[in-house]
This record gives C-alpha cells, structure tokens and sequence, in this order.
C-alpha cells in the first residue's frame, strides 16, 4: 500500500510512519504544515528510506491536496492532522475549528474526488482512516461506564467538539457518497516524542529542572492510557483490516487519576534520574495543585473489545512498562525536549480563560 498520513510529524502520526517503515513493506507520504507541535526530528530514523516521502502543506487547502493525491497516488488516508490540546483550545478556539473541521472537510472532499476517479478494483480497496479521540464521547463522572463505539457524544470543550463535528463529516461523507471511511477513537496517549505541553512530558521535564508540578484540582481525573506505538499498531491494523463505515475505539485498559501518574513520575524519577536540582530533596515535593482547568471532565474510559475481538489488537506495554520507557526516554533526550520548544511554549500553564464572574 501507498499510505498518505496527515499530520505526520506529530507525536501520533510520526510514530505510525515509524510503524509503518519499520514494521511492513507499505510506502508512506507525510503531509504536515509544521506547525508547533509538528516536528520532522520525529522521524530522522526512518526519513531516508526510499518507502518515505515528505509534503509541507496546508490540510485546508485544497489545491495543495490535489497536488498530492496526483502525485503519489495513495491507496489509503490516514488523517491525523490536528489542533489536539484542549488548554489551548480554551484559549483560541478558532484554530480548532478552522483545521479540525474545515481542514478535515477539504480532505474528504480531495479525497472523495480522487476515489471517484479511481479503477473499480482500486475504488473497492481505498480507505479514509479517520483518527480521532474518546473526548467526543464526554465525561463518565460518578459512573463505572466504558465509552463504547454506541456512546452518545457529548463533548465539553472547543477541542472535543472540533473533533466530534469531524467524526460527524466522515461519517456523512460516507453514507452520502459511499467513501469507505473507518473512523478510530482513542484514549490518552504517552509515550516518547510527545510535546512538552502534555501531562507526562511536563511532569517529567519540569521534575527534572525543580519546576513546580502543575496538577488541577485535586487530581482527581481519570484517564485511561494507551502507549503511543501499541496505537500505532492498532491503527495500520485498522487500515488494513478494518471494516468500511465502522468504529473502533483503542484503548489501554489502564485507568489512572492524574495524581496517581504524577506520584509515579515522581517515583520512577526518584530511581532513574537520583540528581536531583539543587534545593529538591524529593521529586514529590515539587507537585502542586492549582485551580481546575473550566469545563474539565472528570473520568473517561475506553472499551476496546470490539477492536480485540474483531481485528486481533490489544496492547502490548502495561501502564507501567511503557511510563519506564516514557520517562527514560525524557532523560535520554532533554536535547530534542530543547528545541522543540521554539520560543512559542516554555511549558507555562495554557486553558485559564473562564466564565464571565468567575476566578480562577
């Protein structure tokens, strides 16, 4: 297969075309517009192969992705590309909508185009992976429930319903004009190359410099997370394997509340990184609490039997397995943690906008 992957320099779509190069025989072209968080350095041990292309461009411009479907002729679209953190979705939503939606509306409609004019035979095989997240689904608060493929949608932030509106045009997309579309929807990821903006990146960088660890509310959040490259496996199964007009949520059956990981972090640093800043006698000492982010979900939790049962997939690192190899990682690259950070973000706290009366 030729694979075009959207948003392909970013922690979730680099790690698919690392799976894809290292792990199979399928070529793969990376459209990204380099945004912030998009970051070829990503990619440097699988750029030189002959299976690897790479395409700077807008995912909302669509005389740019003509160009590329034209060109490279894919036999499937995997669609990362977005504007994915919900802090900052809070303060500027309108890039939210702009690339989450219209963005993902002029790929659909290249795309839809593009698979029209195909051979039958290529018409049958050519997929439309959408990727996108548990958030859709809202917040699980007081319940012992699992977001299933059925959950109602009912998203809380400007993030979450950016990307609930383009699970909702790929949907339509293929029930009106038949492009077989497969939608995923995932839960947290971690893992390594992940922007420094992120819970796990933060908490491990600012620990590592004496910094304050920023944790909201009382830290009572729940989150289920899913090791980055056990979702880059499940994502080309899906692509690969999926069934047309389908959803699939992936998950790690790994439910933490945010304080439960940030003691970890702590823990974990406590015996891999034992030099510890000046005036820090314990990494835990540092973690401090702070007013909650507006709107914030209290639990999400994701049922991934339909994926294990149906295609094969379950995840291969546990909760504590892939943080070690998260959080080594981090020590073993404070470089890259160094210049991703271009000026623009210096891990201060994002999402404090509120509503009209209220302080925070």
């Amino acid at each position: 297969m030729k694979i075009v992957v959207t948003g392909g320099a970013g922690f979730i779509g680099s790690a698919v075309i690392r799976e894809i190069i290292r792990n199979s025989t399928d070529k793969v072209v990376n459209v990204d517009k380099l945004t912030y968080a998009g970051n070829l350095e990503n990619l440097a041990s699988v750029a030189e192969s002959e299976r690897y292309a790479f395409e700077k461009i807008d995912i909302c411009s669509t005389s740019a992705l003509e160009v590329v479907f034209q060109k490279h002729r894919p036999d499937a679209v995997m669609h990362l590309a977005a504007e994915s953190h919900v802090d900052r979705s809070i303060d500027g939503p309108a890039d939210f909508i702009h690339t989450n939606i219209v963005g993902t509306y002029t790929l659909l409609e290249v795309a839809r185009k593009y698979w029209q004019g195909l051979s039958s035979e290529k018409k049958q095989s050519f997929r439309f992976h959408h990727i996108s997240t548990d958030e859709v689904y809202g917040d699980l608060e007081g319940t012992d429930d699992l977001f299933t493929e059925t959950t109602p949608y009912a998203p809380s932030s400007p993030y979450s319903a950016s990307k609930a509106s383009s699970d909702h045009l790929v949907r339509a997309w293929q029930r009106t004009y038949g492009l077989p579309t497969i939608i995923t929807n995932c839960s947290n990821n971690y893992g390594p190359y992940h922007f420094p903006e992120k819970l796990i990146p933060l908490m491990i960088l600012n620990a590592l410099e004496g910094k304050p660890l920023p944790v909201y509310g009382k830290g009572n959040q729940i989150r289920d997370w899913l090791y980055v490259e056990d979702h880059a496996r499940a994502l080309l199964t899906v692509v690969k394997e999926g069934k047309v007009g389908e959803t699939y949520n992936i998950g790690g059956h790994n439910e933490k509340q945010n304080i439960e990981v940030v003691k970890t972090i702590c823990s974990l640093l406590e015996e891999l990184a034992p030099s510890k800043p000046e005036n820090v006698t314990s990494y835990r000492d540092l973690i401090s609490f702070v007013a909650d982010r507006p709107g914030h979900d209290i639990r999400y939790a994701i049922d991934a039997t339909k994926i294990e049962v149906e295609l094969g997939w379950k995840p291969q690192e546990t909760f504590e397995s892939g943080l070690r190899k998260t959080v080594e990682w981090y020590i073993s690259n404070r470089e890259w943690c160094q210049r991703v950070q271009d000026g623009s973000y210096q891990r201060e706290r994002l999402g404090q906008s509120h509503t009209k009366g209220e302080r925070v």
